[in-house]
């Protein structure tokens, strides 16, 4: 049965190419949910006929995504959740998955689960259908499952839990049609209750009856929700009973803690996972022997802490400075801004806006020094478009393999001394290909404390894939210069974590993170992934840099240019670089990238020393964030830690550098 899609467009701010819709209450509601990386969002895809951002890591789909599906001769509204592991959310993103299913109707709750790590999963199962949900479980991944000889017995599993139960290869499409044909069918599962233990039993009973009636979750779930501290009373209660019915519910909780060993949710836990662990008996068989393959074997050498710095650095030199700072920044660069704009665009451009328009000012605004085509559209499309599109290939292609989480797993324990987890590790690298998007995607970290030190050193010393290719381009022929912008940027970012893990109250974050199979990125989705993002990106960065090239025209024509740039000469030459680098300061106001792409002309015409080139880097790449990253900052963060941080950024960036060329000058370095 095909699918036929109709208008949607992400909550979140990518791109779909379509229009977007409203919902509509009147229209039935399948949720799709489940862990991060079980293939909700493929899943989402294959429904809807719509791209959302599908990766091999953890933390991919930051909030709601929603699609239109057409199911027999029918209307549904699709809704792509953050990953999830319990309705006794942890996480910001758990929690808003787990909002949605307790206060919002769904027609159909679609469950994916990896069907190589089904014991693990099933624990959400349980939960979903003890909540009276109407859940479709989907068994995602079978081909993997079956390559590593794990059968699952489909009709068992939904004899035992009374649900239907679909085996589905997402990337391949296999198991779709037979999905869409059970949503019109979905229906609440039945299956043995759960024995928690007499006092967590009679502490549910209890808070039970003080609970009003709420048709789409059942009384026992918000019971045990309360129990554990998940759900306060009024959001469980459903608006019934008063303060007598709080009182019940507050004294049934102490009574129940008094009573056991362990936490309350120590004991669910456990409970739940022995029913799990029965369940599995019944109806999954696994291979005789364990076969440690060459993946697995690989896999534990890209998390073995030795092992794995090899690989690590291998990734790193190939995949960034070869791939990006190689390729993109230099040969595609060279041919685009050479090749084609310096020797075709540019003087085709001149001669007609130079016909065309009698008036140097207004020529000034196209065809000037810094105008919108020679200057705007040329670096956006010949510089910053192809160093981000390989920069995104290459990080599709390492999303898409596996190796992130791994990392994550490699890196935890030195993230740790910085006041962050391994799980950190994702918006962290992903900040080298936008910190824009890797500030949104702090989100899926667990603690307000570590979203604050991810996001300042976000802000403060990783840089985007365009500013990154910019200066690996630029340092490339010196290697000592490369050397000291790498060695002095990352022990600021070292410095600054430690600083702030040691200042900023709160818990040590804790880590968990589950593995997906190590494998080939698969071209299809490496050349979709890429493309949605540069299409993204490209639509973002092209207008600000049109809109620069307008306001530095304004600013000239007015003389306030002059007076900016006259004003910050005073401060590079205290960091011993030329007059001209103030251009480049000030383009760093309006994106960091931007400024980098000033420093690009500057080495061309000679004008800066390895010394001075190493300085300018390694202040630019400290500078302030640019103008989108900080509004997500402010929206994530606050305005006062955003504005806060962005002067911090501002005079660390200033000293950092007045350090670097006092040090060089005083040692007798030449780079």
């Amino acid at each position: 049965m095909p699918v036929k899609t109709t208008s949607a467009n992400p909550d979140r701010g990518e791109p779909s190419g379509k229009s977007r819709y409203k919902s509509d209450a009147s229209v039935p509601r399948v949720l799709l949910v489940g862990s991060p990386n079980v293939g909700k969002s493929m899943l989402f895809n294959k429904l809807t006929g719509r791209y959302v951002t599908v990766s091999n890591y953890p933390g991919t789909t930051i909030e709601l995504s929603r699609g239109l599906s057409q199911i027999s001769d029918r209307k549904y509204e699709i809704i792509d959740t953050p990953g999830m592991y319990s309705l006794s959310a942890i996480t910001d993103e758990e929690k808003v998955a787990s909002d949605l299913l307790l206060n919002e109707r769904a027609d159909a709750v679609v469950h994916v689960v990896d069907a190589k790590n089904i014991e693990r999963m099933l624990v959400l199962t349980l939960q979903l259908i003890e909540a009276g949900l109407p859940v479709i479980l989907v068994l995602n991944m079978a081909d993997e499952a079956e390559q590593l000889g794990i059968e699952i017995d489909v009709a068992e599993l939904e004899r035992i839990l009374g649900v239907y139960v679909v085996k589905t290869t997402a990337t391949t499409g296999e198991g779709i049609k037979t999905l869409i044909d059970r949503i019109p069918q979905v229906r609440a599962g039945r299956f043995e209750q759960i024995d928690y233990g007499s006092a967590i039993e009679n502490s549910i009973s209890v808070i039970a009856k003080q609970l009003g009636e709420q048709g789409h979750v059942s009384r026992r779930t918000r019971a045990l929700l309360l129990l554990q501290g998940s759900c306060d009373y009024a959001g469980c209660a459903a608006g019934d009973g008063g303060s007598p019915g709080a009182d019940l519910i507050t004294n049934a909780i102490r009574d129940c803690s008094s009573q056991i060993e362990h936490s309350v949710h120590y004991h669910i836990t456990f409970a739940i996972q022995e029913k799990v662990k029965q369940i599995v008996r019944q109806a999954v068989s696994f291979p005789g022997a364990h076969v440690r393959d060459f993946r697995e074997r690989l896999s534990r050498l890209c998390m073995h802490p030795v092992g794995g710095l090899p690989i690590l650095f291998a990734v790193m030199y190939f995949g960034v400075y070869k791939f990006v700072g190689g390729i993109g920044a230099g040969t595609v660069v060279d041919f685009l801004e050479g090749t084609i704009f310096e020797t075709h665009i540019n003087p085709l451009v001149v001669r007609v806006f130079s016909t065309i328009i009698p008036w140097q000012t207004a020529q000034d605004l196209f065809i000037g020094e810094y105008g919108v085509v020679t200057f705007g559209i040329r670096y956006a499309i010949a510089l910053v478009l192809p160093i981000v599109g390989t920069f995104f290939m290459a990080f599709s292609i390492l999303e898409d393999s596996g190796y992130l989480p791994r990392l994550a797993m490699l890196i935890d324990g030195v993230f740790k001394k910085i006041g962050l987890s391994g799980r950190a590790v994702v918006p962290i690298v992903l900040g080298f290909g936008c910190d824009t998007m890797a500030t949104m995607v702090t989100r899926t970290l667990e603690t307000r404390r570590e979203k604050i030190i991810a996001s300042v050193l976000l802000a403060l010393a990783i840089p985007c894939s365009a500013q990154l290719g910019v200066i690996l381009g630029l340092v490339a022929g010196h290697p000592f210069a490369l050397v000291a912008w790498a060695g002095f940027v990352g022990s600021v970012f070292v410095l600054a974590g430690t600083l702030m893990a040691r200042l900023l109250p709160g818990a040590k974050p804790s880590f968990y993170m589950e593995l997906p199979p190590l494998r080939l990125p698969r071209p299809g989705n490496v050349v979709v992934k890429t493309y949605s993002r540069m299409v993204w990106y490209f639509k973002e960065i092209l207008p600000l840099f049109i809109l620069a090239s307008v306001l530095i025209w304004i600013g000239q024509i007015t003389g306030v240019f002059q007076l900016l740039v006259a004003a910050l000469v005073p401060v590079v030459n205290a960091i011993g670089l030329p007059d001209k680098a103030a251009d480049a300061f000030l383009f760093g106001f309006f994106r960091r990238d931007y400024g980098a792409v000033g420093l690009y002309d500057l080495q061309n015409d000679g004008l800066m020393t390895p010394n001075q080139l190493a300085v300018a880097a390694i202040t630019l790449t400290l500078f302030l964030p640019c103008i989108a990253q900080f509004l997500i900052f402010k929206k994530e963060c606050g305005f006062k830690i955003a504005v806060t941080t962005s002067l911090c950024i501002c005079l660390i960036a200033l000293a950092t550098g007045f350090l670097a060329n006092s040090l060089f000058n005083l040692l007798g370095i030449a780079l």
